[in-house]
């Protein structure tokens, strides 16, 4: 096997198991991925780098007496693949004894699950995808108003991975990536602003088209010029959909359940407890067909299933994996790993609806900074975007703050838009929140 030049990840597995069972350990689970694609980027018409990707992988993770051995090699020969397991088991007998490690329970392994359509070949030659980039970037150059650019970059990627255990279970999917961004610069007055448009899609059919990209990016970067001050207030501001997901991410972190047994979570013991206004609902639906956060099964193997965490309002459930959930006396949610097309309800307002329902306040369209505080909510993070008065945007900002306390903050939110970022794990619209604080000046 080790003289194959693409090894059969399926075979391998096979005797991964075999040996294991030969070895009377408690339980074991090993993963077996291989990853391969090209990605290109190409600034002011050359070609600046072209990667080949081709990566794989074998881990095993040991369960003995309660003790854990975890182990991984990127060497998929099977003497590679001995020695892992080996090394595993090694660390296995040296670990400190944790009753609540393990595989999951057998009952809510996906032995069964659906094809999430989540693989589509990419059929462009290298060459085609630098032509594709270098009239991405000519076109978003065209417009007077860009100064540079910062590069395009177009990529494909394919991975196939198989998950198996000793409880019998073996789950595996093929996914495929594709993806086009583009970011530039503009400059008015000696002073240089930066934005970017991107496009990620499993089908490539699904991609945006460049010219719809380089269009949004040279739009988006031109509008940031000849930025203003504002005073520190508080206000009404909107998240813009792509920064709104930092907010849903914050609140998956606080239910998940490593950060609530190491008691870190600003949203501790609040089971049933009323986090958002009434009409919000946030649930996951993981297998939306060809969708980014598509997955027929979570990290461990457990089936992963539409499910609610807020219904109305009120926190229904957290997002737990195995052993998280045994520490608090729960029951897995399918979530090791994290959460999967998690969205948010929404109203039938677009965005410029939104902006008018705001009337005069902040429109945030970047986030800077890691000032998120899950233990106590603590939020305040770097910011620009533009000032709104009456409904309109009146000019761009920058070098801002927004602050607050995140249990506040999703209680206030007033509307949501309907213009769903999709791009990820996360989806959610533009969020309008009632008042946050603003420093400026």
């Amino acid at each position: 096997m080790s003289k194959r030049t693409k090894p059969d990840i399926q075979g391998l597995t096979d005797f991964a198991l075999k040996k294991i069972k030969g070895l009377h350990v408690s339980e074991a689970e090993i993963t077996c991925s291989q990853e391969n694609g090209l990605s290109i980027e190409v600034r002011l018409g050359d070609v600046e780098t072209l990667t080949h990707h081709l990566d794989q992988q074998f881990s095993v993770t040991i369960y003995d007496q309660n003790r854990t051995g975890t182990a991984s090699s990127t060497d998929l020969s099977e003497n590679a693949v001995l020695q892992t397991i080996e090394k595993a088991v090694s660390i296995a007998r040296f670990a400190s004894p944790d009753v609540y490690a393990g595989l999951p329970e057998k009952d809510r392994l996906a032995y069964s699950y659906p094809d999430c359509d989540l693989f589509y070949s990419w059929d462009i030659t290298t060459h085609d995808m630098i032509a594709l980039a270098i009239e991405c970037e000519k076109m978003a150059c065209s417009d007077p108003r860009i100064s540079n650019s910062e590069g395009v970059s177009v990529s494909t990627f394919k991975s196939d991975a198989i998950m198996a255990n000793t409880l019998g279970f073996v789950g595996r999917y093929p996914v495929t990536q594709h993806a086009i961004s583009c970011s530039l610069l503009a400059k008015d007055k000696g002073k240089m602003q930066r934005d970017y448009s991107y496009s990620v899609a499993r089908n490539p059919n699904k991609l945006k088209s460049y010219v719809d990209i380089a269009k949004d990016a040279a739009e988006r970067t031109a509008k940031r010029l000849n930025t203003k001050s504002i005073k520190t207030q508080k206000c009404p501001v909107i998240f813009e959909a792509p920064v709104a997901k930092s907010l849903l991410r914050s609140f998956v972190g606080a239910i998940s359940g490593g950060n609530l047994y190491r008691q870190s979570s600003f949203l501790l013991n609040s089971l049933n407890q009323t986090i958002f206004p009434d009409f919000i609902d946030i649930y996951q639906q993981p297998h939306l067909l060809g969708a980014m956060g598509s997955r027929p099964f979570d990290s461990e193997g457990v089936k992963t299933c539409d499910q609610h965490y807020v219904e109305k309002g009120r926190l229904s459930r957290y997002a737990l994996g195995s052993y998280s959930a045994r520490k608090l006396g729960l029951s897995s949610t399918g979530n090791a790993g994290g959460v999967f097309n998690l969205s948010i309800s929404h109203s039938d307002l677009s965005l410029p609806e939104l902006l008018k329902e705001m009337g005069t306040g902040l429109f945030v369209t970047e986030l800077m900074g890691q000032g998120v505080n899950l233990t106590t909510g603590d939020y305040s993070r770097g910011a620009s975007g533009f000032w709104v008065e009456n409904g309109e945007i009146k000019y761009p900002v920058e070098e801002i703050t927004v602050a607050g306390n995140l249990r506040d903050m999703f209680q206030s939110i007033r509307a949501i838009a309907n213009d769903t970022d999709c791009r990820g794990s996360i989806r959610t619209g533009s969020i309008l929140i009632n008042q946050i604080t603003v420093a400026g000046q």
